[in-house]
């Protein structure tokens, strides 16, 4: 399945080709009631998790954010949705980026692109499909806008449902709509998250349920690796003032905690557990 087709033949929305291209392929504007904002649809034949060059010094493409459309390979194939940020936790960078870095993101986009496959209306071949918050992995980590991930997993045989390529391309352009609404409102609170397992379940019961948006999730397995100056590139890299550190605290063992806590408490900012909220 070719999600960029996905878009171009949708029968929610329209796209008109613009006279410029970008990683040496066509750049389609999206038709919309938008005055403020245009959204763009670009294509490259580059590896996401490894695309460290946007090129825009030869395009008159100027995004000031990037939402990449992906499929999800998982060892369990389960067929889900997912939306996540990304960078590295440890000096591992097989899966692109580089080694301790993060990218660039936003905390109300990343919940807006969940929160719009939430709202989404499932098809009856789609109801098997979970919908996932995977903490921050991969790259890539050089490209200097704020970026997530939306994608369909987590297989060759969920990849090739029409139905599935549809809501997917759907929700991404919903998540534009809601990401501009989520900043008009300046209602959300903003997190960094630290515990918990890849699908960090307590913080997807609090982006899904409450005024909680989270930017950087760092999962229980590398908070032994944190240090001070990568919890800052978490709050520098993150485009919204962040108010929390937010500790998933059964997720968490004893350990990790000691080796967290204090690196926290260095910050001139609140820490709260899950529960909490």
């Amino acid at each position: 399945m070719n999600i960029r087709d996905k878009f171009l033949n949708s029968q929610f929305f329209e796209f008109e080709k613009v006279d410029f291209s970008w990683h040496n392929h066509p750049v389609f504007k999206l038709k919309s009631n938008l005055t403020e904002n245009e959204i763009f649809l670009g294509l490259t034949r580059e590896h996401l998790i490894f695309l460290n060059d946007l090129k825009l010094d030869e395009s008159e493409l100027k995004p000031d954010s990037l939402i990449f459309a992906s499929r999800h390979t998982s060892k369990t194939a389960r067929p889900a949705f997912l939306v996540h940020t990304t960078g590295n936790w440890s000096e591992n960078a097989d899966f692109g980026g580089d080694p301790l870095e993060l990218s660039k993101t936003s905390a109300l986009l990343h919940k807006a692109g969940f929160i719009s496959l939430i709202e989404q209306k499932f098809s009856p071949l789609l109801t098997q499909f979970s919908l996932d918050i995977e903490v921050t992995h991969h790259g890539p980590t050089k490209l200097d806008k704020p970026l997530i991930f939306i994608e369909l997993g987590s297989s060759k045989e969920e990849w090739q449902i029409n139905d599935a390529g549809e809501l997917l391309t759907n929700a991404i352009i919903n998540t534009i709509y809601k990401f501009i609404q989520l900043k008009k409102e300046c209602s959300q609170i903003i997190g960094l998250g630290f515990g918990g397992t890849h699908y960090a379940p307590n913080f997807h019961r609090l982006i899904r349920n409450k005024n909680i948006a989270m930017s950087f999730i760092c999962p229980k397995y590398y908070i032994q690796g944190l240090n001070n100056e990568l919890i800052k590139k978490m709050i520098d890299n993150t485009s919204e003032k962040v108010d929390y550190f937010i500790i998933d605290w059964k997720g968490t063992n004893s350990e990790d905690k000691k080796h967290l806590i204090p690196l926290l408490e260095e910050l001139n900012i609140p820490i709260k557990k899950t529960k909490e909220f």
